[in-house]
């Protein structure tokens, strides 16, 4: 790997990028990235007011989640448990993490919004963070509207993490964020992409985490392209930092990811079926799964490393 540049005051040219190189090899035109994203947003994206039948009545006998994504899942809780109730904990589950990702995309938003503001506006890199913006719009109310058509609450983050993410996101590096960003979509992304052809599951849900699916690949793509130039060409104290500050928000994300309101909810004993979670083998494999393609691409282009990496391993999302 060759060895990162000194950034200067000014931020450097296009073509200084296309000279620019990592682990994972030359790094890509910033603008013609940009632009091969907005030709495939125009071609493939959704109004999940119409797209999706909002009106239609509930499927009787699916799943809101599937079953083996659910926290309890093959725990001695589970295993007592009778259909019925499982079915009830995967819709609050689903509640819980589409308010998760309400949560975290409006942080995302104002990350966006923050990253472009002293970007040139005619540039096809700013076109479409506004364009993943609009989408993102969309996607939290859509999660919303889902939230209301199962019935089950919104499910708000404890307010510890929801006041640490503000200053996440206020101190949070270029790189810094982009890693936050791909840390929310891709575990996410990983779950839907088994969602969405499950017929065990509601047919609303589904519809939702396909569009979700189809939109989210574009957001990572441009979010990867920028975090590997990013991490290029910062000078080494924004990589060090970007490492803690991505390795505490992926525990602050693992922690966060079910509400543990939802057992109470189901009338279950908090206290155990938390305990039963974190022993859980099947949930530790679940989401180190679902993390891998994430976590093999930080690591590909060096954000894993010294303390920040004992953070990621701390949160449970990557093995020893």
């Amino acid at each position: 790997m060759t060895t990162a540049p000194a950034r200067t005051t000014a931020e450097p040219t296009e073509t200084d990028f296309t000279a620019l190189r990592d682990a994972l090899g030359m790094l890509k035109d910033r603008e013609q990235v940009a632009m091969r994203l907005l030709e495939s947003s125009a071609k493939h994206s959704f109004d999940p007011d119409t797209e999706l039948d909002w009106d239609a009545p509930a499927d009787e006998g699916k799943w809101y989640w599937p079953p083996e994504l659910v926290s309890l899942y093959d725990t001695p809780m589970w295993k007592k448990m009778s259909e019925d109730r499982r079915m009830e904990l995967a819709r609050h589950e689903a509640a819980a993490i589409a308010s998760l990702g309400i949560w975290f995309e409006i942080i995302l938003m104002q990350l966006l919004v923050r990253h472009i503001y002293d970007k040139s506006v005619t540039s096809n890199h700013v076109r479409y963070a506004l364009t993943e913006i609009a989408d993102e719009c969309r996607h939290s109310m859509m999660f919303a509207k889902m939230i209301q058509k199962g019935g089950a609450p919104s499910y708000p983050i404890p307010r510890v993490y929801h006041n640490l993410a503000r200053v996440l996101k206020t101190v949070s590096t270029t790189p810094g964020s982009f890693a936050a960003t791909l840390l929310g979509e891709e575990i996410l992304d990983w779950m839907q992409r088994l969602t969405f052809p499950d017929e065990r599951i509601q047919t609303l849900v589904r519809g939702v985490t396909r569009i979700h699916v189809i939109e989210e690949a574009r957001h990572v793509r441009y979010a990867r392209e920028e975090l590997r130039r990013q991490m290029v060409t910062a000078p080494r104290w924004e990589q060090e930092f970007t490492r803690l500050s991505c390795g505490e928000a992926a525990r602050v994300f693992s922690t966060c990811f079910i509400n543990p309101k939802v057992y109470e909810n189901v009338g279950l004993d908090r206290r155990e079926a938390v305990a039963q979670v974190k022993a859980s083998g099947h949930r530790t494999e679940v989401m180190q799964n679902g993390a891998k393609r994430l976590t093999d691409f930080l690591d590909d282009i060096g954000v894993l490393r010294g303390p920040g990496r004992r953070l990621w391993v701390s949160s449970g999302l990557l093995a020893r």
